[in-house]
């Protein structure tokens, strides 16, 4: 029963490091894509 949950946990800890990298990564290019816009709309 220890085992499986230590297994278990590893695999969280996996996934959720995965999801920040992403959400990190999906946050940089939003504020970049909102970036070119602006200088789009304001030329």
């Amino acid at each position: 029963m220890a085992e499986s949950s230590h297994v278990e946990m590893n695999a969280h800890q996996q996934t959720y490091g995965s999801f920040v990298r992403l959400l990190k990564y999906g946050a940089a290019a939003c504020f970049v894509a909102a970036f070119v816009v602006i200088l789009l709309i304001a030329n």
